[in-house]
């Protein structure tokens, strides 16, 4: 029997509960990965292996190299899964604690990201920063009241800590809609949340795996939105709503 698509007016799966829990970054090959659904062709199981063909160029023929194809175009009722960054793929973008928000900044703009896992030495996650925590009013609010400059205010002191990060099982992640990732982004007031394997995780640890993290500004990107020159959370949630019919 197929599993029943909630409506985006229905409440998002429970969170689980992690308040004072660290969150541990996805490193390959530990614990149990749940695969990600995708399309496969169908393939020959029982066969014995056959090389396929080969051919060479034609005198006047060139090969070009292929440009990095563009972020999965989405809709609403596409699969969550479409939207979220797969840490078992994707490199977690990092920063530390005591970087300074320019260092913060600077490294968003290297890697072409508004959001950095803050992590300690041992790869535990502190918390989150992002482009509004460290182009905000916090660190100039900061820097006035302790009397230093903006460069000297330092990313733990504006990052969101990991025990107030909103998190998602991926076992619920894989049964939603793009549509209701929006929804609970928005019921959440946040521009990101995380994506957990519970399961990847001794039962009696207190660490979560982070498989993923769903961001706002890559929703917005893949349904084919423009890109702001600044970054209006209220108006990004009201053009994605709009394109998706929400």
């Amino acid at each position: 029997m197929p599993t029943r698509k909630p409506t985006s007016r229905e409440e998002p799966a429970a969170e689980t509960k992690h308040s004072g829990e660290f969150v541990e970054r996805m490193f390959s090959g530990i614990g149990r990965v749940y695969e990600v659904p995708a399309a496969h062709p169908q393939m020959r199981t029982e066969e014995p292996y056959r090389p396929l063909r080969q051919s060479k160029a034609r005198p006047g023929v060139m090969y070009r190299l292929q440009s990095p194809t563009a972020a999965l175009r989405v809709q609403a009722n596409s699969p969550a899964t479409d939207v979220m960054t797969d840490l078992s793929k994707v490199k977690a973008v990092t920063t530390a604690a005591a970087a300074s928000v320019d260092e913060a900044h600077q490294t968003m703009i290297a890697r072409g990201v508004r959001a950095l896992f803050v992590v300690d030495e041992s790869g535990l996650v502190l918390g989150i920063v992002t482009a509004n925590d460290v182009l905000g009013e916090r660190p100039i609010q900061l820097a006035q009241g302790r009397g230093v400059r903006h460069v000297d205010v330092l990313v733990g002191e504006v990052m969101t800590p990991a025990d107030l990060i909103e998190a998602m099982e991926l076992q619920d992640v894989l049964q939603f809609r793009v549509g209701d990732i929006v929804e609970t982004l928005k019921r959440s007031g946040r521009q990101h949340a995380l994506v957990i394997e519970s399961g990847s995780a001794d039962a009696t640890s207190a660490t979560r795996t982070v498989r993923g993290i769903f961001s706002l500004t890559q929703i917005a990107r893949q349904l084919g939105l423009p890109a702001q020159v600044g970054h209006d959370v209220a108006r990004t949630f009201a053009e994605i709503e709009a394109a998706i019919g929400a």
